[in-house]
């Protein structure tokens, strides 16, 4: 099975479907997955694929590493649109990623101040206050909902640990409509995401965030059983919210 790993701790840049010339920050282990989810569409592979190396790289590494790539990407006049937390897992886990927002937040400002700084998280440490606080700051905390129900969210992202989709909208909701909302569209023999698309419709009015992203897959899948939606399919899943005003960015 081929599996996209990203270095540690500076990857990149590369062209986002989503962010456009993106530079890549992963606080995961370089040579495997590490996340609190493991959701079965995972361009990363598994969570076990990874499991012999669980180190983090330190915030001086990371500091390091990105002053020095983005200082020459500044010198050779490579444009960046985005500074991406992403890679092999869930950024926020990092134990320093607060302080470690702060330092993009400077860098970026000092060599690409047009440039966004984003965060593609699953949302599971909303609860942490210092986690929230930093997603704050970012221009585009991007978070994640796959599924309306927490049936659907087990069997799509099964959690490594307890989760609570209404505890995480709820979260959300804090953010007062000022982030993005990224929902991958797939479905499978087991369920079919078409059918809930009413419930996640009205998450989404509930939340009110200023964009939200459907996607669809896009490379190979750990479940071989996956099925992608049709940009078109997706389009009508969303027209009852464009309809409404809601911004809604569709990537098949």
């Amino acid at each position: 099975m081929a599996t996209v790993i990203y270095p540690s701790p500076i990857f990149g840049p590369v062209k986002s479907r989503r962010l456009g010339i993106s530079l890549g920050i992963n606080l995961l282990p370089g040579d495997g997955k590490m996340c609190t989810f493991d959701c079965i569409y995972c361009e990363c592979g598994w969570n076990r694929d990874g499991a012999q190396d669980r180190t983090l790289p330190s915030f001086e590494d990371v500091k390091s590493a990105l002053e020095t790539r983005i200082a020459a990407l500044a010198d050779e006049g490579i444009p960046v649109d985005s500074i991406t937390f992403s890679g092999n897992g869930e950024p926020t886990v990092h134990p320093d990623f607060p302080a470690i927002v702060d330092v993009v937040l400077e860098l970026r400002n000092r060599y690409f101040p047009a440039a966004k700084v984003s965060v593609l998280s699953n949302a599971t440490m909303l609860d942490r206050n210092e986690v929230f606080e930093a997603l704050r700051k970012v221009d585009n905390p991007i978070l994640k909902i796959d599924a309306p129900n927490d049936a659907l969210v087990t069997m799509i992202n099964k959690p490594q640990g307890s989760y609570s989709l209404e505890n995480v909208v709820a979260r959300m909701a804090e953010f007062k409509g000022d982030f993005v909302l990224q929902t991958m569209f797939l479905r499978s023999p087991d369920f079919d995401l078409g059918q809930t698309v009413e419930d996640w419709r009205n998450i989404v009015r509930r939340l009110k965030p200023r964009e939200t992203m459907v996607y669809t897959i896009d490379r190979e899948t750990p479940d071989k059983t996956l099925q992608k939606y049709t940009v078109e399919q997706m389009t009508e899943f969303v027209k009852p919210l464009q309809d409404e005003g809601y911004v809604i960015q569709i990537r098949g």
